[in-house]
């Protein structure tokens, strides 16, 4: 039997509340992201409930929505570090264009290593760049979306938790060089965890974000004819 939960305020509630509890277990667990631990409570609470997943989504329509205004609050950071990105400005192109490429190839070479499928293969191809662009360059290839969605979120949840202390053991110190690697290769999620290191880290891992959206937009052109 179906549970039809009618208040419209569940899926927000749902949302913020296993977001408030996923905190508390990550000052506790350090190595669990919380947006990993809050989506497995979300999906087992939603599974108990049988809760339909159209009315949950059109629930949390509002945290959708201030994505767009989160997004466009990181260029702050980027502004304030406007003289010390131009100082730096041919690394961080270089960085952008190398953890671009890397992003690709790693994932054509999983792929081809595990002998996935050929849909696997065009769905996968993105998954080092933020979601909504991901979607839009899998689709254009004639990939699976939600399975795009899926690969990048993985990725950014792994770039984050493990990112910082494959950094460290390599010797890496650098803040920029911090932010530059996480935003190229973990998008939002190595965002998140750069600003949680210092404000320049998080504002070139801003930046790399960004500019790792169009460069690897760019790059898939050839590729889109390639693929077929």
């Amino acid at each position: 039997m179906i549970v039809f939960l009618h208040d419209p305020l569940f899926g927000l509630s749902l949302t913020v509340g296993a977001y408030a509890v996923a905190r508390g277990i990550h000052t506790r667990v350090r190595w669990l992201h919380p947006i990993l631990s809050s989506s497995a409570i979300i999906l087992i609470v939603l599974a108990l409930l049988r809760f339909p997943i159209a009315e949950f989504q059109r629930e949390v329509g509002l945290l959708t929505t201030l994505l767009g205004p989160a997004t466009v609050a990181l260029g702050v950071p980027i502004y304030k570090h406007r003289r010390l990105i131009r100082e730096r400005f041919a690394s961080v192109l270089i960085s952008v264009v190398a953890g671009s490429v890397t992003g690709i190839c790693s994932a054509g070479a999983l792929v081809l290593l595990t002998r996935g499928s050929h849909e696997v293969l065009l769905s996968i191809l993105p998954k080092s760049v933020s979601s909504p662009i991901g979607i839009e360059i899998s689709r254009s290839l004639g990939g699976t979306p939600e399975l795009s969605v899926m690969f990048s979120v993985v990725t950014g949840v792994l770039g984050g938790v493990l990112g910082p202390a494959f950094l460290y053991r390599s010797g890496l110190r650098d803040p920029v060089s911090f932010g530059l690697a996480m935003g190229s290769a973990a998008h939002g999620f190595g965002t998140a965890r750069s600003l949680q290191e210092s404000e320049t880290a998080g504002s070139f891992s801003a930046l790399a974000m960004g500019l790792s959206g169009i460069t690897t937009s760019l790059l898939f052109i050839p590729l889109y004819f390639w693929l077929g």
